[in-house]
């Protein structure tokens, strides 16, 4: 009969220090982390639009540095000058127009100088609220200042709104610009921040396939770069033309705001259902006239409906679908910010579920069988 065996309290002590050393030093690493997070976040924003601007923009970047005989800081100078001359002047332009329309209006209620024109007789035929919209029309026709106080209240409700609203969009400005100048760094040492990317990917999902999702990365950035901003521009531009030909005033100004929608990923349609319901209303057009206007104005308000499967996925490696429901639940979830993260997160994880999927052990097994089996017959 054995005895039993005394425990080896010596290799049990050294296994609890290099433990409890274990969890130190995680504990401190995650503490480390953290703090590192803590002083980041305040940026994480602007740093992450920064890289996005600097991969869509790379190529271009590029291009322009070969006719300047490869001068990278000179060539991301240049483009970061002209980048913020193309955003902050006519933004200072709109805005500075905005704000006299305001004040001219707020002086003209306070005066008693502002004339509503009077409703057509058409606004009251519009289904479900058109008559309502006529009675509030006609009476602020005739007695303006009697209509503002009645809605006191809720236009001191909507100022205050649309004060913040302005806000936001001034510090979104500042921010905008701020990632350009640091997207200008960024590009200025394209080369070894392409080659420090790479090795994090190698690091992550190995050797064989660090280049492949490095590629597919800036790849997906750039599709929804062109597949949001270029299609922005585009209906704009279609809506914009159509706008000018039909006489609309503040076309410029409506093909700015479809514009921006464009960018939100919100439907144009809500500055063109309105302009076609003005046609019709406005008694200023023939019927054949209104007509075409109309189907010219709704067909530019879906034309991204068409383009965005089109130019959403063009050189990625991956479907379509997978970039469109990645961008959509991105902006979902996180904002505009959120379709380029969701949309190359998706892409990425779609191949490597893909890559998981083909490398099947078992797929391989029943070829072995057989040809073992030929071979012993």
């Amino acid at each position: 009969m054995t005895e039993p065996r005394e425990p080896d309290h010596e290799l049990e002590d050294r296994l609890s220090r290099r433990l409890l050393d274990v969890f130190i030093r995680a504990g401190l690493v995650l503490a480390l982390v953290l703090l590192c997070y803590q002083i980041f976040s305040p940026f994480l924003t602007m740093m992450l639009w920064a890289l996005i601007l600097a991969i869509t923009i790379y190529p271009l970047h590029q291009m322009l540095a070969a006719r300047i005989g490869g001068k990278q800081g000179l060539a991301s100078t240049l483009i970061v000058l002209l980048a913020v001359a193309v955003i902050v002047t006519p933004t200072v332009l709109l805005g500075s127009q905005f704000a006299d329309s305001v004040h001219d209006v707020v002086k003209g209620v306070r005066d008693n100088t502002l004339q509503v024109p009077a409703p057509s007789d058409r606004v009251a035929s519009v289904p479900v609220v058109g008559k309502k919209v006529h009675a509030l029309w006609s009476q602020a026709h005739e007695d303006l200042p009697a209509v503002v106080k009645s809605m006191q209240p809720k236009l001191g409700e909507l100022a205050s709104k649309a004060l913040g609203m302005v806000a936001g969009l001034g510090g979104s400005l500042l921010m905008f610009i701020f990632s350009f100048i640091v997207a200008g760094i960024m590009m200025a040492w394209g080369e070894s921040g392409a080659r420090a990317m790479l090795e994090i990917f190698e690091r992550i999902a190995g050797l064989a396939r660090g280049k492949e999702f490095t590629e597919l990365s800036t790849a997906t950035v750039r599709a929804v770069a062109s597949g949001v901003i270029g299609i922005a521009c585009i209906q704009a531009l279609i809506i914009g033309v159509v706008l000018m030909i039909a006489g609309v005033p503040f076309a410029g100004v409506l093909a700015a705001i479809v514009l921006v929608l464009g960018v939100a990923q919100l439907p144009a349609l809500l500055v063109t259902l309105p302009v076609i319901g003005w046609i019709w209303t406005g008694g200023e057009y023939g019927t054949v006239a209104a007509a075409a206007y109309s189907v010219l104005l709704f067909v530019g308000g879906m034309a991204d409906n068409v383009l965005k499967p089109i130019m959403l996925g063009r050189g990625v490696d991956a479907p379509m679908p997978v970039i469109l429901i990645g961008a959509l639940g991105g902006m979902a979830t996180s904002g505009i910010l959120g379709m380029f993260i969701g949309a190359t997160a998706l892409a990425v994880g779609y191949q490597i579920f893909m890559r998981w999927v083909a490398d099947n052990p078992e797929r391989t097994r029943p070829q072995a069988s057989g040809d073992s089996s030929s071979t012993a017959a």
